[in-house]
């Protein structure tokens, strides 16, 4: 059985995995490296105290592109954790229509289900691919009509004794990949499901999914014929013999209890529901406080019914983003600010943070265009002066238009390598080296220009 907290990491390890992605933000990692120590701590307590003991929600303030989300989904996959990522601003409160809050539990649910039926088809991969292959070599070698004269008093004989040694010959033949691009005819399960129309708003959502969870289990299946390669067909069959050997049943059990205590839902712009004081307290106001009031029993711990049964969010760790320019954390309701103790701010990248961020993390940006360019025999180097050329206009344009951090180098990375990336294919076996003279030369006239800046960097 996985386990719902799979980590041991201390805090310090924990930081030092993130730092291998995530360039600067130490506030930040250790923040939220102490609440995913927190939750190893708490599945070691005793029972009658285990659930007595909350997550310590946090909040992250900081504009966009310095790593906030980044921060949030590297711990997830650290703490292999169902991990849920979504925008406060696009929930409605009752009454309303749109999403409801109580959406985002069925969506993690979903995805922890998807995630422990993954896992434990992983376990069972072997023997599926085993029973996968003496389907398909059924089919390759079909049995002869004639079938085999047996009585109680004599013993049985085979019209084709030499079956198994072909069927050995066929074995190796397909193992080895000679039967590929054969054809075969497989029977394949579909349910057979009607046309529902779901209409949006509040709760038609769940009545939908409940609609088509119940249909599935009246409705009967057929069988469907069609032809493919052996290859495809290994693929379908291994599959189709995964899903028979894992018990659903176990699958949901695993999914909820990983959800209720190892669950993280990054919460992001939330400062755009928080209501701004000063201002008038009529129309948007009032819809985004009603949202705060409906997120306010997901966040203390509340059952949802989901289509995998009661999910409770007692422990699911919450983290919260946003850039807070208008609004700030104390315009959200009270309530919903003491479901949040922990306030971390990030800082605003500098020309060196970008440098580092082009070059150090495993997924170093300059690394990911050189790999690319790799795959048309194209060899690319940048020199450590057109890194820094790199940074430093990034850091013109975030100051002169809008400050996105980290993801004008994106931008600005494209438009560099524009000529290269379009030729490479004509250019097998080049070596290209990149200086700031050419970085300049690409990129100085769009940063003279801020208007042409604002639309092309």
């Amino acid at each position: 059985m996985t386990s719902p907290a799979p980590t041991g990491l201390t805090p310090a390890q924990i930081v030092a995995e993130l730092d291998r992605y995530i360039v600067g933000q130490h506030r930040a990692k250790r923040a939220v490296a102490i609440a995913l120590r927190n939750r190893w701590r708490r599945q070691m307590l005793p029972a009658e105290l285990r659930d007595e003991v909350a997550p310590k929600n946090i909040i992250m303030i900081g504009p966009t592109g310095v790593g906030k989300t980044e921060v949030a989904r590297r711990l997830a996959k650290l703490a292999q954790a169902p991990f849920l990522k979504v925008e406060a601003s696009k929930y409605t409160e009752v009454g309303y229509v749109g999403r409801d809050v109580e959406s985002m539990v069925r969506d993690l649910t979903e995805l922890g289900v998807t995630m422990v039926k993954g896992e434990l088809m992983a376990e069972v991969k072997d023997k599926a691919e085993r029973l996968a292959e003496d389907r398909l070599l059924d089919l390759l070698l079909p049995h002869r009509s004639t079938e085999p004269f047996s009585s109680g008093s004599l013993e049985q004989v085979s019209p084709d004794a030499s079956r198994e040694s072909t069927l050995e010959k066929l074995r190796a033949q397909l193992r080895a990949g000679k039967l590929d691009e054969r054809m075969v005819e497989l029977e394949t399960q579909q349910q057979a499901m009607p046309m529902v129309e779901v209409f949006s708003g509040q709760g038609m959502e769940e009545m939908g999914i409940q609609l088509k969870d119940m249909l599935s289990n009246i409705l009967p299946s057929r069988t469907k014929r069609r032809r493919v390669r052996v290859a495809e067909a290994r693929r379908l069959l291994a599959q189709e013999e995964a899903h028979k050997l894992v018990d659903m049943e176990e699958v949901v059990a695993q999914a909820i209890r990983r959800v209720e205590n190892s669950g993280i839902v990054f919460l992001d712009e939330l400062d755009k529901i928080a209501g701004r004081q000063g201002g008038g307290h009529g129309g948007p106001d009032v819809s985004r406080e009603g949202v705060q009031r409906d997120l306010l029993p997901i966040v203390e711990g509340s059952a949802v019914t989901t289509k995998y049964g009661i999910v409770r969010t007692d422990h699911v760790l919450f983290i919260a983003a946003g850039a807070f320019h208008v609004a700030k954390p104390s315009d959200l309701i009270p309530e919903l600010q003491g479901r949040f103790p922990i306030r971390v701010e990030l800082e605003p990248l500098t020309r060196d943070d970008f440098v580092r961020i082009l070059t150090e993390p495993e997924n170093a940006l300059l690394r990911q265009y050189v790999e690319l360019l790799r795959t048309e025999r194209v060899t690319l180097r940048f020199l450590p002066e057109a890194v820094e050329a790199i940074a430093e206009i990034a850091m013109q344009v975030n100051a002169s238009t809008e400050n996105i951090g980290a993801r004008r180098l994106y931008t600005i990375m494209e438009r560099l390598l524009d000529e290269i990336s379009f030729d490479a294919p004509d250019m097998p076996g080049k070596e290209l080296t990149i200086d700031a003279e050419y970085v300049q030369q690409r990129l100085a006239d769009v940063v003279r220009d801020q208007d042409l800046s604002r639309y092309i960097l």
